[in-house]
C-alpha cells in the first residue's frame, strides 16, 4: 500500500499498541497532524500547553502502565523543549519514544527557520536517536526506536523526522504476526537478541549463594529496577525467605510494602534511622536494581564500610561504577533472584538473622519534626495532609510529585505498598515535571485516584496544563504545599548558609485559588485542618464528577526535611531536629 510518511508513522505507532500521543503541533510537523486528525477514531492525541509537560506526560503514561510512552514536537524550539523531559526520562530508565519534525531535507544544516540538530542534542540522553533520510526507512526506525525503548534496560529514544519526508509516498507493509517470528529488520533483530542475552553464569549464582549464606546481617537495598522489571513479588519472596531487613531508594518506592514487618523505608539523604543505620551496621548489602546514587550513599567512602556488596543489575555498567561490589550478577532481576533463591533453598543452608531487635527499635524512632505537633494551634503539617489525603482517596491511589520538600514528604508518609503508585522525578529532580506526568498517569490509569503533591515553587512551572486538564476532563486532585518559598533551598540556606535566604522568598502572585477559576477547576485553600478536610471533601466531590480539583495548603515556611544527611556525610550522621 503506497502511504505518505505521515500515514506510515500513524499505522506504525498503532502497529506498536499506541492508543495516546501527547504533542504540540508546529510547521514541520503539519502533515503528522493532519493524519493525526484523518486516524484520530484509531489513535488520540492530547494536546498540552507546552512540549516539555508532552514529554513528562508521555514519562508518566509509560511509569504508570509499563508500556512505552509517546511524545511529539516541532522542529527547533519544540523539540528543544522536549529535552528536560526526555533527560528525566533518561535518567529514571523509563520508555519514551520522542518524535521530532524537522525543517525539509535540502535545508538541513543551512541554519534554517526553527532548524536545530536535535539528534546531536539529544545524544547523551537517549538510548539511540534516528534522523529519518527517506520514507522508505521510516516504518522500520519506528520499530527500532520502541524496541530499543522498552528492552534490556528501559529508556528514551528519539525519531526525527524532515518535513518533506512525511509528505513522501512510499510502501507500507505491515508485519506479519506469525507465532514465532515479525518480519523485522536484520539490525532489529540484532538489537532484540542483545536484550534478551543472558549476561550473567552459573558461576554467578553460585557466587552470589555463597556470600548470602555467609551473612549475619544482610540489609537489602531495593530500587527502581525492581519496579522495571516487575520483580516486586520477587523481591518479597527474597526477603522472607533471607528474613532480610529491605530499605528502598526514592525510585524504588512502592516496590516492597511499607506495612511489612522487614521494611525499613526510605535510605539516604532523607532515609529512614531504620535503613541509614541497618546500612552502616550491615555485614552484606544485596543492591537489587539499584545505583548506589549519591543521594543514597553520600560520602561512597563511608557508605557500609563493614560490609560486603552483593549487587543485582540489568545494566553491567552501573555494577562497580559507584560502589565496589564484592560479587555481581548481571541478568533480569525477575529471572536472576529466583535462581539465587532456588540455590540458597536447594542447598538448604539459609543465613541466621543476627539482628535482634535492633531494626525494630530503630524503626520506631520518629524525629520530632515528623510528629503531628503544630507551632500553632490546628496549623498544617505536611504529615497530616499527605495522609489524609492518602485516607480520602483508598488503598488503590497514585501519587505523583514535582521536586522538592513536598517529594521527600511524600515518599515519606505516602502509604505507597504496591508498585507504580508512586510517580517522581528521580534521577534528574526537574521541578515542573508533575502536572505533566499526572496527565500522562491520569491518561495510563483513568480507574485510579491520582493526586499531585506539589509547592508553589514547581507548580509555577507546570500550571498552564490545568487547562489540559479542563480540556480533557481529567479529574486529578492537585495539592499544592504553598510555604511561600523554595522550601528546600531555603531550609538548606537555613543549615548551611547561616540563614541567608538569597532568592528563595516567593511572597508573590499568583493566587493559586483564583487561577485554578480561571482555568475551570475549582480551587480551595486551607489554612488549618478544619479547613483542609472541608476543602478535601469539595475537592472529592469535585473529582467523583469528572472535575479536577485544586487545594492551596498553607504550610509553615520553615518546615523542615527531617531525617537529613548534611552533603558529604556518612549516612548514619543524621540531622533529626532542628530548633
Amino acid at each position: 500500500m503506497q502511504y505518505t510518511g505521515a500515514r506510515i508513522l500513524i499505522e506504525a505507532l498503532i502497529e506498536q499498541g499506541v492508543d495516546t500521543v501527547f504533542g504540540y503541533p508546529g510547521g514541520s510537523v503539519l502533515f503528522i497532524y493532519d493524519e493525526l486528525y484523518k486516524q484520530k477514531d484509531r489513535i488520540r492525541h492530547i494536546l498540552t500547553s507546552h512540549e516539555q509537560h508532552a514529554a513528562h506526560a508521555a514519562d508518566g503514561y509509560a511509569r504508570a502502565s509499563g508500556k512505552t510512552g509517546v511524545c511529539i514536537a516541532t522542529s527547533g524550539p519544540g523539540a528543544t523543549n522536549l529535552v528536560t523531559g526526555i533527560a528525566s526520562a533518561y535518567m529514571d530508565s523509563s520508555p519514551v519514544v520522542a518524535i521530532t519534525g524537522n525543517v525539509a531535507r535540502r535545508l538541513l544544516g543551512r541554519d534554517s527557520f526553527q532548524e536545530v540538530d536535535i539528534t546531536g542534542v539529544t545524544m547523551p540522553i537517549v538510548k539511540h536517536n534516528w534522523i529519518v533520510q527517506d520514507v522508505s526507512e521510516l516504518a522500520e526506525i519506528v520499530r527500532e526506536a520502541f524496541l530499543v525503548a522498552a528492552s534490556g534496560r528501559p529508556g528514551p529514544t528519539l525519531i526525527d523526522i524532515p518535513k518533506d519526508v512525511t509528505a513522501q509516498m512510499g510502501e507500507w507493509t505491515p508485519l506479519r504476526h506469525a507465532h514465532t517470528e515479525l518480519v523485522i529488520s536484520q539490525r532489529a533483530l540484532r538489537l532484540d537478541e542483545r536484550s534478551r542475552r543472558k549476561t550473567f553464569s552459573e558461576n554467578d549464582i553460585d557466587e552470589a549463594a555463597a556470600l548470602i549464606r555467609s551473612a549475619k546481617r544482610p540489609l537489602i537495598y531495593a530500587g527502581g529496577g525492581v519496579i522495571i522489571a516487575d520483580a516486586a513479588e520477587e523481591l518479597k519472596r527474597f526477603a522472607e525467605t533471607l528474613n532480610a531487613p529491605v530499605a528502598a531508594s526514592l525510585m524504588g518506592t512502592g516496590c516492597f510494602p511499607r506495612e511489612h514487618a522487614l521494611c525499613t523505608g526510605l535510605i539516604g539523604m532523607h532515609g529512614t534511622v531504620a535503613s541509614n543505620k541497618a546500612a552502616q551496621t550491615a555485614d552484606l548489602v544485596i543492591a537489587i536494581g539499584s545505583r548506589f546514587s549519591d543521594r543514597v550513599t553520600s560520602d561512597t567512602d563511608t557508605f557500609a564500610a563493614g560490609a560486603e556488596v552483593l549487587h543485582f543489575d540489568i545494566d553491567p555498567a552501573e555494577i562497580n561504577k559507584n560502589v565496589p561490589s564484592t560479587r555481581w550478577v548481571a541478568g533480569n532481576i525477575k529471572e536472576t533472584l529466583p535462581r539465587v533463591l532456588e540455590r540458597l533453598e536447594k542447598d538448604g543452608q539459609l543465613p541466621e538473622n543476627g539482628w535482634g531487635n535492633d531494626i525494630t527499635a530503630w524503626k520506631t524512632h520518629l524525629p520530632q519534626s515528623h510528629q503531628l505537633e503544630r507551632k500553632r494551634m490546628h496549623a498544617l503539617h505536611p504529615r497530616f495532609i499527605i495522609e489524609e489525603t492518602a485516607k480520602k482517596l483508598g488503598s488503590g491511589a497514585i501519587a505523583v510529585t514535582d521536586v522538592g520538600q513536598h517529594q521527600m514528604w511524600t515518599a515519606q508518609f505516602f502509604p505507597c505498598n504496591a508498585p507504580r503508585k508512586f510517580i517522581t522525578s528521580g534521577g534528574l529532580g526537574a521541578m515542573g515535571f508533575g502536572l505533566g506526568a499526572a496527565i500522562g498517569v491520569k491518561t495510563a490509569d483513568p480507574g485510579s485516584p491520582v493526586a499531585l503533591f506539589t509547592g508553589d515553587g514547581s507548580f509555577r512551572m507546570n500550571c498552564a496544563e490545568m487547562a489540559t486538564l479542563a480540556a480533557y476532563h481529567m479529574p486529578l486532585l492537585i495539592v499544592i504545599f504553598n510555604n511561600r518559598t523554595l522550601g528546600m533551598v531555603r531550609q538548606w540556606q537555613r543549615l548551611f548558609y547561616e540563614g541567608r535566604y538569597s532568592e528563595t522568598t516567593l511572597d508573590r502572585p499568583p493566587d493559586f485559588v483564583k487561577l485554578a477559576d480561571a482555568y475551570g477547576i475549582a480551587g480551595y485553600r486551607a489554612e488549618n485542618e478544619a479547613a483542609f478536610f472541608d476543602a478535601l471533601e469539595k475537592a472529592s466531590q469535585d473529582n467523583a464528577a469528572g472535575r479536577a480539583a485544586l487545594i492551596e495548603a498553607v504550610i509553615d515556611s520553615d518546615e523542615k526535611v527531617l531525617p537529613m544527611v548534611p552533603g558529604g556525610k556518612p549516612i548514619h550522621e543524621q540531622i533529626l531536629h532542628v530548633i
